[in-house]
């Protein structure tokens, strides 16, 4: 009875709802940001995280039946356990309102994994993922205006051009994981229409990668463009003539977008007369520079991770801690504010995993990735048709591109490519599923469900907070927005007394001034 019951298909209303959801706030996390700058990285993060939570929420509220039906398998046990750890972790952590902030993400990350997989219909899919592949053009395009001389309250000025994300380097991650996405938009295009459209956003795609100089990007797209290369050379598609035809028109659209970076003059202001020639001259140097203080970052960081290696230090809590195992004249550190990190996180996700949340969770998110990953490999061996070997290689492209920038830069700590990373992930993934698991994974879904509710209240209180902090100096203002949010620091400190600035050294340990003020 239950088999019977099992197949019945759910009311269609549910999964067009989810899936315009899904499209819908794929584009909208993009241009997700606040004028307030004086925050000038929260930001950009805090809105793209309530876009991120509520899409999640929305979306997998409507999807639940389409969840339930599908099978489940060892890969969405490691994610499952990936999350209860995280949760775990966060409840011993110093500051647990960045830990909350830090547990939401993945919360919603492997929501709207298991929504777009479970709504993964052969003649529905490609259309999540071009939309996907669309926000990664539209994100370029607002860095290509910044870097041409727009000039907008939501751009920040101190690392263009990152348009609408607010980093150079934020927009060069999202360009490399996009990348091999919106080659594949054009190989799969029904019209010639849709090949132009693609070919065109390439472009521009490609124009960002040179013009934001992130090196680790550059390695990134370089992974990504060698995996979808070898794709081509399967059988599914040599036999292909168009697609030979489509390949020949992106590369002549990619090769043009590079040229037009490098020899249209924007407004963008190096300190290098060659910064694009030294950039690629550096981009393995871990002698001097920023190369050397990844170096010490990730010595002092592993440090950290075997003081903690059971649950780590606490999602979201590396720049809590890092500063009681710093070396000395540590790059990280910012010299102008005592015991602070000059960012708030590591320069790798991976690092951040296994610092803050302990070795097992990072590994069972390692697992589940390489899990998925093997999953589809095997099935572009296997591809009988071209759509199906494209689909597994933007798949495959789009994961090996987010871990290679993630090994050098936060990427999947943030809320855009945890958004766009994981919804294309779940589209893509037609992977064979083992038993069905149906009680296990609707307990995890639910669960992640709450997280993300959970993630979009603070990011509410966190943009409020925000505001309030920027808007006035009235003290009683002030207070009463650190009752709505006692996570923020900054705000503590500006309202003053010995009080707050206890609650500050409570967030911040190490750091001399919420220190002083306790005293």
């Amino acid at each position: 009875m239950e088999e019977v019951q099992s197949s019945v298909a759910p009311p269609p209303v549910a999964p067009k709802a989810s899936r315009l959801l899904l499209q819908l706030g794929a584009v909208a996390v993009v241009f997700a940001a606040s004028p307030t700058r004086a925050f000038d990285l929260d930001r950009f993060l805090a809105p793209k995280e309530l876009v991120l939570h509520l899409t999640a929420l929305l979306a997998g509220l409507f999807a639940i039946p389409a969840v339930r039906r599908a099978k489940g398998g060892w890969i969405d046990l490691a994610l499952g356990g990936y999350l209860v750890l995280g949760v775990l972790s966060a409840s011993f952590a110093t500051n647990p309102w960045l830990a909350a902030r830090a547990v939401a993400l993945s919360g919603s990350a492997l929501v709207l994994y298991w929504t777009a997989r479970g709504l993964r219909v052969a003649e529905r899919e490609s259309a999540l993922v071009n939309t996907v592949a669309l926000a990664v053009v539209l994100a370029a395009v607002t860095s290509l205006l910044q870097a041409y001389g727009l000039d907008s309250a939501i751009f920040s000025p101190n690392r263009a051009p990152g348009g609408t994300l607010g980093n150079r380097n934020f927009v060069a991650h999202a360009a490399a994981f996009g990348l091999p996405l919106v080659i594949v938009a054009g190989l799969r295009a029904l019209r010639l229409l849709g090949v132009l459209f693609a070919s065109f956003g390439l472009s521009l795609v490609v124009a960002v990668l040179v013009l934001t100089r992130s090196r680790a990007a550059w390695l990134a797209a370089t992974a990504a463009i060698a995996l979808i290369g070898a794709v081509l050379m399967f059988d599914a598609l040599r036999r292909e003539g168009k697609v030979w035809g489509r390949v020949t028109l992106l590369a002549i659209f990619a090769v043009g977008g590079a040229v037009a970076a490098l020899a249209i003059p924007n407004t963008l202001r190096w300190r290098s007369e060659n910064p694009y020639l030294d950039s690629v001259h550096d981009i393995a140097n871990y002698e001097e520079g920023s190369g050397r203080g990844r170096l010490i970052q990730y010595g002092r960081t592993l440090r950290m991770a075997a003081a903690h290696p059971v649950l780590g230090a606490g999602p979201g809590n590396w720049p809590v801690q890092y500063p009681g195992f710093a070396a000395r004249r540590d790059p990280s550190m910012d010299p102008s504010v005592g015991g602070v990190t000059y960012n708030p996180w590591p320069s790798s996700d991976w690092v951040a995993f296994v610092s803050e949340r302990g070795f097992l969770a990072a590994g069972l998110l390692i697992l589940a990735i390489v899990g998925i990953a093997t999953a589809n490999l095997k099935r572009l061996r296997a591809a009988q048709t071209s759509d199906e070997a494209l689909a597994a290689g933007a798949l495959l492209a789009t994961l090996a591109a987010t871990v290679i920038a993630g090994l050098f830069d936060a990427v999947l700590l943030l809320a855009l490519p945890t958004q766009l990373v994981w919804t294309a992930t779940g589209a893509l993934d037609a992977r064979a599923s083992g038993e069905r698991m149906q009680a296990a994974r609707t307990a995890g879904f639910v669960l992640a469900l709450l997280i993300a509710g959970v993630g979009a209240a603070r990011s509410v209180a966190q943009i409020a907070a925000m505001e309030t902090y920027a808007m006035t100096n009235d003290r009683a203002l002030l207070a009463a927005a650190s009752h709505i949010d006692p996570g923020n620091y900054r705000l503590h400190l500006k309202i003053g007394g010995r009080d707050h600035a206890c609650a500050a050294a409570a967030l911040f340990p190490h750091a001399h001034e919420a220190e002083r003020g306790c005293r």
